[in-house]
């Protein structure tokens, strides 16, 4: 097992049970390959640095978990193909000490 986190950036035309539907597919999905989900952190919405098919705004969420690389491919491949996915990047997370991901910055609007 190793130990990932998936930035996804959802459209932010989509309610809240349609985030938690995406959400809870990944969950499933890695669940399914054997894996153990560990969080699910909502950074809320956010303003875009530059336009994504003319969209300004996204919502974030942090997903952390620990699965086989078989497992972590299936995601990515239906986070490809999902409807509201504008953008997800997963990386490997680093063990340690002061190694977690920074907590959101706050938005200043």
């Amino acid at each position: 097992m190793n130990p990932y986190e998936v930035l996804l950036m959802l459209d932010a035309e989509l309610g809240e049970t349609q985030q938690g539907e995406i959400v809870g597919r990944c969950k499933e999905i890695v669940e399914t390959g054997s894996g153990s989900w560990l969080d699910a952190a909502d950074w809320g919405r956010r303003k875009l640095a530059y336009e994504i098919d003319h969209k300004t705004d996204a919502f974030y969420h942090l997903l952390t978990f620990d699965s086989a690389p078989a497992a972590l491919e299936e995601l990515t491949r239906v986070m490809k193909i999902t409807e509201g996915v504008m953008r997800h990047m997963a990386v490997r997370r680093i063990e340690g000490p002061g190694a977690g991901a920074a907590p959101p910055p706050q938005s200043t609007d």
